[in-house]
């Protein structure tokens, strides 16, 4: 957790992200679950398995929190109309600040024989 403080402070130093935009990521990093407690959504989970034995390549866990409050820094470097594939990654932010839950986009690679997941819980 002091690592991503440390990260964020850096950002703020940079003049990457305001001081506002900061106070929220800090305050998502020093307590993720009470800001995700709503009874909606709780996790962001990134998943990278292999088609051919179907395990875990990659998993990453978020609090939805934490995602949410980076959303609005992130998306100032995403170009306008910018897509991997056929995934809208604009799309993909509306659905989560939205509340949108279960699985958003699984993409297959089947050159990588990966299959990518990203699932709101």
């Amino acid at each position: 957790m002091q690592q991503e403080k440390l990260q964020i402070l850096k950002m703020l130093e940079d003049g990457k992200i305001t001081a506002e935009e900061a106070s929220r990521l800090l305050a998502a990093v020093d307590d993720p679950v009470a800001t995700a407690s709503g009874g909606g959504a709780k996790w962001f989970r990134v998943r990278v398995l292999d088609i051919d034995t179907g395990k875990a390549k990659v998993n990453v866990n978020l609090p939805i929190a934490l995602v949410e409050a980076g959303l609005d820094f992130g998306l100032k470097f995403v170009p306008d109309g910018v897509m991997r594939g056929n995934v809208d990654i604009r799309q993909i932010v509306d659905a989560i600040k939205h509340g949108a839950v279960g699985k958003l986009v699984e993409v297959e690679d089947e050159d990588e024989a990966i299959r990518v997941e990203i699932v709101v819980e």
